[in-house]
């Protein structure tokens, strides 16, 4: 590997990734709106004399995936080009200031979709073809909603290991949090907003039963390994009335080997015992996602792989936990191994303030360039 290493990271053109960056956070992609950016990285591969497969997940909407090497790919390069909707439609775009790119998607997860696109054109530059490593790339639609591009990826292939570029600061990631998502309803009797007393408001009923989850063990933020964020809630709107509908949704968070199914049966007995604080209590529980977590441990070729290259680009290594949802998920449910390690940090990511280090974009491209090379 180390014969090519130099070769390739001199290829990895910083210049030429930067404006790529600032290409794609510019182009609007929210989740089941990707056609666009889609077609603009087709292009970018196809001048590079490469030609994408178009993998359909539904009408205008579609992954792409590209190989190298002779053989069976033995892992994949994954991002996901699709974002979350813009908080302002006006000023969702790129701004570079002092070797920092702002906008939507900078960090979730553009910035690696960036990195994985050069580090892509860096090795089929340096490297004759008949020594190009056996690898692919996935860019992939749909991550911030249901993972549907990632799942259509893996009806037909499933490569022993993936790379994914969510934001961990360049941190390794071997080992990665489960999710469940809960939704509450509750359920009241409408009536005029000036009698009250006469009916049951259903918002009354979802703050008291939240209230009362919260305080719940397992829900305490300073004790419990559960990750637990009332993400939304909303209620009927029909005019100056008592609402009678109220729904709630929560993101939970699964440390690794915290099943998701003894966590469901916990939150439905605590729901379940509510109704003897909140007089008339008409609550309905459901769980419409959930995954597993898992840990792979750093006892592998990947993770030797880093440790050879870190000190070599003059960074320490760091191994953590993923704490976020993404589809390392599901490509590990799938038999698959899930390395996620990317520029940028949740702690921007979705809000107006996400951000990127240019810098740490180029750095992420030189490492996943030495994966491709490593695990060939």
């Amino acid at each position: 590997m180390n014969d090519h290493l130099d070769k390739v990271w001199e290829a990895v053109n910083p210049e030429r990734l930067g404006k790529r960056l600032l290409d794609l956070v510019d182009i609007y992609s929210p989740a089941g709106k990707e056609e666009d950016i889609q077609l603009y990285l087709e292009g970018v591969l196809n001048r590079a004399g490469f030609t994408a497969e178009r993998q359909e997940v539904e009408e205008d909407r579609f992954n792409l995936r590209i190989t190298m090497g002779r053989e069976e790919p033995k892992m994949y390069l994954v991002g996901h080009v699709d974002t979350v909707p813009a908080w302002d439609l006006e000023a969702f775009g790129p701004r570079e200031e002092d070797g920092i790119v702002h906008g939507l998607g900078s960090a979730d997860m553009k910035g690696g979709c960036a990195a994985m696109v050069e580090a892509w054109l860096a090795l089929a530059e340096a490297l004759p073809p008949s020594e190009l490593p056996p690898v692919g790339l996935l860019l992939a639609i749909g991550e911030e909603e249901n993972g549907d591009g990632s799942a259509t990826f893996l009806e037909s292939c499933r490569p022993p290991w993936v790379v994914i570029g969510e934001p961990t600061g360049l941190m390794a990631c071997f080992s990665h949090y489960g999710y469940l998502e809960a939704d509450f309803l509750t359920l009241g009797r409408r009536i005029h907003s000036s009698l009250p007393e006469l009916g049951h408001n259903a918002v009354e009923s979802m703050l008291r039963v939240l209230l009362h989850l919260g305080k719940n063990s397992l829900f305490d933020r300073e004790t419990s390994e559960i990750v637990y964020s009332i993400r939304e809630m909303n209620s009927s709107r029909a005019g100056f009335v008592v609402p009678d509908r109220c729904e709630a949704w929560i993101d939970l968070h699964l440390p690794p080997g915290r099943d998701p199914a003894s966590l469901q049966d916990s939150i439905r007995r605590i729901a379940a015992d509510a109704d003897r604080y909140i007089p008339d209590l008409d609550l309905r529980v459901n769980f419409s996602y959930a995954s597993s977590g898992y840990n792979l441990g750093t006892d592998n070729y990947p993770a030797r792989i880093l440790r050879d290259i870190f000190p070599k680009l003059g960074l320490p290594l760091r191994f953590e936990t993923f704490r976020s949802h993404s589809d390392g998920n599901l490509f590990f449910a799938a038999g698959a191994k899930p390395l996620i390690l990317g520029p940028g940090n949740l702690e921007t990511a979705h809000t107006p303030d996400e951000q990127v280090i240019l810098d740490e974009v180029t750095t992420a491209a030189r490492i996943y360039a030495a994966l491709c090379l490593g695990i060939g």
